[in-house]
């Protein structure tokens, strides 16, 4: 699948940028990735919001290999087949995995601070600062 042949089937959708990465492509729209290309498949963004979809549709995560084994990144869903031919329902799918893909991550820094803040911790009263750093 060539990039123009993905700025095509994403035309409903709006504009994107097709970028060469991970063996595969990125597709982007507004600079946020949304969707990858790996093998001919394209993978849309998902978090909890719209991961219900793609499990109705009994679509799988990203799979590739790493180290000789499999690897799968739950967080893109293939793309259904379908879409190849009905470019509103893909202009849908498309505006949820960029909506997934602006929000923020409930893990990480973020979250775990919320959830010493609701802990009571004193180290939630404290702000981070890297070593040597001042502000």
């Amino acid at each position: 699948m060539s990039p123009d042949d993905i700025r095509e089937l994403f035309a409903g959708f709006g504009p994107v940028v097709v970028r060469r990465m991970f063996g595969g492509a990125g597709i982007f729209a507004d600079g946020t990735m949304f969707a990858l290309v790996h093998d001919g498949v394209i993978y849309l963004k998902a978090d909890e919001r719209n991961a219900p979809d793609f499990e109705r549709e009994g679509l799988g995560p990203f799979t590739y290999m790493r180290r000789g084994e499999r690897a799968s990144l739950s967080s893109y869903r293939r793309m259904p087949d379908r879409f190849n031919d009905d470019p509103a329902e893909l202009a849908v799918w498309a505006r949820d995995a960029l909506a997934a893909a602006s929000r923020p991550p409930r893990k990480g820094r973020a979250a775990r601070v919320s959830a010493r803040a609701r802990r009571g911790s004193a180290a939630a009263a404290v702000p981070y600062r890297r070593r040597g750093c001042s502000g």
